[in-house]
């Protein structure tokens, strides 16, 4: 049988966009405020694309999707036509062939196991143009828990190994966001 690409996701796809809400549409909205206008960012694990793909595409910005469940990939699909969209492991995107002003990945990489996480910090980086922005939650400590969704494994590594592998992929921390669920963000800058 072969493994499931979505960590889980698949399964709970249905539920997930059941369930979704604004939380972290204003932060998002917010971090993009500084991208050019009509910026290409690409949204890593961008679900259905609702709320924070339509919130950027009502500001003009232009977004292409990566989300590896196929029915998640397929409704943004059907939410946003004008989009591209992959449904592909996050960490092994074609879309990281592309270069972007702007990239995100909220509630997407707490979920990968640390290797994956350092891997897909290094695609972002290589991703970026000179002066783009990465933006990504998770939580400010390093910890471990059950996501409440999936029940799979998380780890967040935690602020400082978090600003040391972006560091060592030229990316430089400039910031952190909250937003109003109390979920953390981290906002780096690429030289």
């Amino acid at each position: 049988m072969p493994s499931d690409i979505s960590n889980g996701w698949e399964v709970v796809a249905k539920s997930f966009m059941d369930i979704r809400s604004d939380i972290g549409t204003k932060t998002v909205r917010d971090w993009a405020s500084a991208l050019p206008k009509g910026a290409n960012i690409l949204d890593i694990g961008c679900g259905n694309g609702l709320p924070l793909t339509a919130a950027l595409a009502q500001d003009g910005f232009h977004v292409s999707g990566i989300d590896a469940s196929p029915t998640l990939a397929k409704a943004f699909q059907t939410n946003f036509p004008e989009f591209d969209v992959a449904c592909e492991a996050a960490e092994n995107s074609h879309f990281f062939g592309r270069k972007f002003d702007g990239a995100l990945a909220v509630g997407l990489i707490f979920l990968l196991p640390k290797a994956g996480q350092i891997k897909l910090i290094r695609r972002v980086a290589d991703t970026l143009h000179s002066g783009g922005s990465f933006l990504f939650s998770a939580p400010a400590q390093e910890c471990t828990w059950n996501d409440s969704l999936t029940g799979r494994s998380s780890l967040s590594l935690g602020m400082y190994e978090y600003r040391s592998q972006l560091a060592a992929t030229g990316l430089a921390l400039s910031g952190s966001l909250t937003d109003e669920g109390g979920n953390h963000y981290y906002c780096a800058q690429k030289a």
